[in-house]
């Protein structure tokens, strides 16, 4: 399948999508905060620098989305078309930094958990998911 729009559209469509404060992202943040829950953002002197910090719990929050980091069985979890020999290597490259991040944080002694994109679209149980992770 070609792309249906040119290359410099993409690159420049592609250079605006965010590392940081996405909005679910934003929505996690929302909810850890109507949680009652008091956390740090992305603590440089961490692995991976986390999306949110519980230093209290010793709990870091990663907030992946479901493209960017393959989650299986989810919809938006798609293979692009175009380039595909570029974008399997980009995606793997992601997941496997993702495990060497995750195993580096535990091995600190810190608790790591992912929230997947997918899984901010409802506050009530993202807030419910906070509260059990910080028991």
């Amino acid at each position: 399948m070609v792309d249906r729009i040119d290359k410099a559209r993409r690159s420049a469509l592609m250079g605006r999508i965010r590392a940081k404060n996405t909005s679910p992202e934003l929505a996690v943040r929302r909810a850890a905060h109507a949680a009652g829950l008091r956390f740090r953002l992305h603590r440089k002197d961490l692995p991976g620098r986390p999306d949110l910090v519980f230093p209290r719990y010793r709990l870091v929050v990663f907030v992946h989305g479901c493209f960017w980091h393959r989650h299986q069985g989810c919809p938006k979890c798609t293979d692009p078309k175009t380039n595909a020999e570029f974008w399997s290597a980009k995606l793997a490259a992601n997941v496997e930094r993702d495990a060497r991040i995750e195993q580096e944080l535990r091995s600190l002694g810190w608790r790591v958990e992912i929230i997947w994109e997918c899984e901010t679209r409802t506050p009530g149980s993202l807030v419910e998911r906070l509260k059990a992770m910080t028991r």
